[in-house]
């Protein structure tokens, strides 16, 4: 019985680019008894390619580059098929729909093409990358504001908007966007120009007068004004870890600050006079509140400014203020030694590297990550101060720059989950 009801399975194949592989395969007999006729089979054929591509009896459209063979057979297949089988010549394969793989985008299931499978990925660090090489830069430029004698901060920041904007400007001609951007957004570029370089320049009186890791903790803190002033400005949501950040970064401030009505006479540590340690520690903290402040600014425009159009604004408004500043102060003054002059020239170099790669760094990878990258920042400040100035850190410097990291570290992973969220 067995040999009734099965048939030997019949495989032709045409030697050459293609292989076609036709299987004959014997159906229930009828009731009339078997008659032994070919012809009551039921075909399934599958079509190999050389491409590794299998042809399925559920594309619409066949491939037009068949030899003529093929398409012969193929002709002789469907008649027999169209004459006999049930199915009326549908053609019938052993592989599902699912599991096609084919050459044009899938119309069923919106499964991925395989030119989209085989797209080679960018690398998954480089944002990473990019976030740590800027954030090395401005440590840099830290510690070369502070080895620079006798040149006050304002000059310092006067050449470094100097050379920033030499730098740009052949980007604004190259991309076409203009000097003075979109008419409705002009007033929140010049704030963000004034309020940016301002920011700049009280981070570099800081360094001058207090040790270096204490004034670049301080200003590490603005991510956390950012939250606040957004909530203000903005009507961004402020929860209530908003608030716990902003409290643990005040109270990292006040660690490294010591004031004498709280820490008494105990000064042990502080960089020269303690006049000049409350000026810096002032300077460091409006600092911060003025990068947020810009940072909101920034955040306002959107993406209707180019960025090299911000930051345009930003070196020229600086350039004319620091020039305005130096000579109401008389404090303009042309280094003696080469060294200072080599590290002044540096300190623009590495500002608009430090800038770009952090633009960068903003384009491929996410905010928060970024942020936590920005964290070595004060890491190398405390090596830096360590190697560079032979000055350890106080315990109350470390504990405070433990408050300022942990509470700017937690706004940028809850800004981080939020986004992965929505996302």
């Amino acid at each position: 019985m067995g040999d009734c009801n099965q048939r030997a399975h019949e495989r032709p194949s045409s030697v050459g680019d293609d292989v076609t592989v036709v299987f004959h395969t014997a159906g229930s007999r009828g009731p009339n008894g078997g008659d032994g006729r070919d012809d009551d089979d039921d075909e399934e054929r599958i079509q190999l390619r050389r491409s590794c591509r299998v042809s399925c009896g559920y594309d619409e459209d066949e491939d037009d580059d068949d030899d003529d063979g093929d398409a012969d057979a193929e002709e002789k297949e469907e008649a027999r098929g169209g004459e006999h089988s049930p199915e009326g010549g549908e053609k019938r394969t052993l592989c599902p729909p699912t599991l096609c793989v084919r050459s044009e985008p899938a119309s069923r299931g919106g499964g991925t093409t395989l030119e989209d499978a085989e797209k080679p990925q960018g690398c998954a660090g480089l944002g990473l990358f990019y976030a740590f090489l800027s954030t090395v830069f401005f440590s840099i430029i830290a510690l070369l504001v502070k080895s620079i004698q006798g040149v006050h901060a304002i000059e310092i920041s006067a050449i470094r908007c100097f050379f920033q904007m030499l730098f740009v400007a052949p980007l604004l001609i190259y991309h076409k966007t203009g000097f003075l951007g979109p008419r409705d957004q002009r007033i929140f570029l010049v704030l963000r120009g004034f309020i940016g370089s301002n920011a700049m320049i009280l981070l570099y009186y800081a360094v001058q007068q207090m040790p270096l890791a204490d004034a670049t903790v301080i200003m590490f803190s603005n991510p956390v004004f950012t939250s606040l002033l957004a909530w203000i400005f903005l009507k961004e949501k402020c929860t209530i870890w908003d608030c716990v950040f902003t409290v643990f970064t005040i109270a990292g401030v006040i660690l490294i600050a010591r004031p004498p009505f709280i820490f008494g006479q105990h000064t042990r540590g502080i960089e020269g006079n303690y006049t000049s340690h409350i000026k810096g520690t002032i300077a460091a903290f409006a600092g911060a509140v003025g990068a947020a402040f810009t940072f909101v600014v920034l955040r306002k425009m959107g993406k209707s400014v180019h960025y090299y159009l911000s930051v345009w604004y930003y070196a020229v408004i600086g350039l004319i203020e620091c020039l305005i500043t130096v000579s109401v102060l008389g404090e303009w003054k042309i280094p003696f030694c080469g060294r200072d002059r080599w590290m002044l020239m540096l300190i623009a170099v590495l500002g608009i590297a430090g800038q770009t790669f952090l633009t960068k760094a903003l384009q491929i990878e996410k905010a928060g990550p970024v942020s936590l990258m920005r964290t070595v920042d004060v890491v190398l400040a405390f090596i830096f101060q360590f190697f560079f100035f032979n000055r350890a850190p106080t315990l109350w410097s470390l504990g405070g720059a433990l408050c300022v990291v942990v509470s700017t570290s937690g706004v940028a992973v809850r800004r981080w989950c939020i986004h992965s969220r929505k996302s």
